[in-house]
């Protein structure tokens, strides 16, 4: 089984940077879909980003596409997400995620860090 540590997040102004970072442990990940989600007080959670990890293929919503940017590091099983010009409606818990290519469903969940963004 595979487990999900998040770590970074914290409070930046709008038009600032952070980064959220996720590890991997437990199991290979290579077929594997990695994702970070966000849930804003109130709102829905919302998929943000996705990377399939042997192709490094991405999807980004289109709140996000052109600030945010996915990668990840197979040497060290993790997951970065590099949020730039942040916007105060960025504001939100992040969820590291995983789930087999093929399936709809996540089955993974980090614990989750708190991004604030204040204006």
């Amino acid at each position: 089984q595979v487990q999900l540590v998040e770590s970074g997040g914290g409070l930046a102004q709008a038009g600032g940077s952070l980064r959220v970072s996720c590890a991997a442990s437990g199991r290979t990940l290579t077929n594997y879909v990695m994702g970070w989600f966000r849930q804003a007080p109130g709102k829905e959670r919302e998929l943000v980003t996705a990377v399939t990890w042997s192709e490094g293929r991405t999807h980004y919503a289109e709140s996000v596409q052109g600030r945010f940017s996915v990668s990840r590091d197979t040497r060290k099983n993790t997951v970065h997400l590099q949020m730039n010009n942040l916007k105060v409606e960025d504001t939100a818990v992040y969820y590291c995620a995983a789930k087999l290519r093929g399936s709809d469903t996540y089955h993974v969940w980090g614990q989750g860090t708190q991004v604030t963004v204040s204006s």
